[in-house]
């Protein structure tokens, strides 16, 4: 099998994922997609741990990629801030789908330990980016940057489960807007 298999079925699990979270993960749905045999998957993801852990470590990767170059591109630490949400909005505007990470998160307890990982991960990775932006554009101290920072992650990804919840990516728009009259969010 070949790695453009492998990429189109972490493609394919990726979607699955976001909108169905670990648990809508089937190999013979991913292979009906992908156009491939199910037994082919095997391949590449002996389980399905492995995939739920490789899908889930790729869209920290892909995540703190988009973060990096978010920051090399606007080096105004504050119009990072202001951007930020925009990560979970894409994924509402593609067919009201979810955060990966967070859907599986709510999934937690019934998580395996290698998938559990790179949840925790995924967090790690948005809570250390916004503290360093937040230090940054000094809209906090130091001291304070980690708690603002799993605060506004926590609201983001709260504000995205609302608006999905409701198929109503206005919602997410005006809870945002609201992070940031109540000073949570720089304006």
């Amino acid at each position: 099998m070949s790695t453009s298999s492998k990429e189109a079925i972490l493609a394919a699990a990726r979607r699955t994922a976001q909108a169905h979270g670990y648990s809508g993960l089937n190999f013979r749905d991913l292979a009906d997609e992908v156009g491939i045999k199910a037994a082919s998957i095997y391949h590449h993801f002996p389980s399905k741990a492995d995939l739920g852990a490789a899908v889930a470590r790729r869209y920290w990767e892909d995540t703190a990629a988009g973060l990096a170059s978010m920051l090399a591109e606007t080096p105004d630490p504050v119009r990072c801030l202001h951007q930020y949400p925009d990560i979970f909005r894409k994924s509402l505007q593609s067919d009201n789908r979810m955060c990966l990470c967070s859907f599986m998160a709510a999934e937690y307890d019934d998580l395996p330990e290698a998938v559990k990982r790179e949840v925790k991960t995924f967090a790690d990775v948005n809570v250390a980016w916004l503290s360093k932006v937040l230090s940054a554009a000094a809209v906090v101290g130091a001291e304070e940057s980690e708690g603002r920072a799993r605060a506004i992650f926590a609201a983001v990804a709260g504000a995205q489960l609302m608006a999905r919840s409701r198929s109503d990516i206005s919602l997410f728009d005006s809870l945002i807007e609201s992070y940031r009259v109540a000073g949570l969010l720089p304006a």
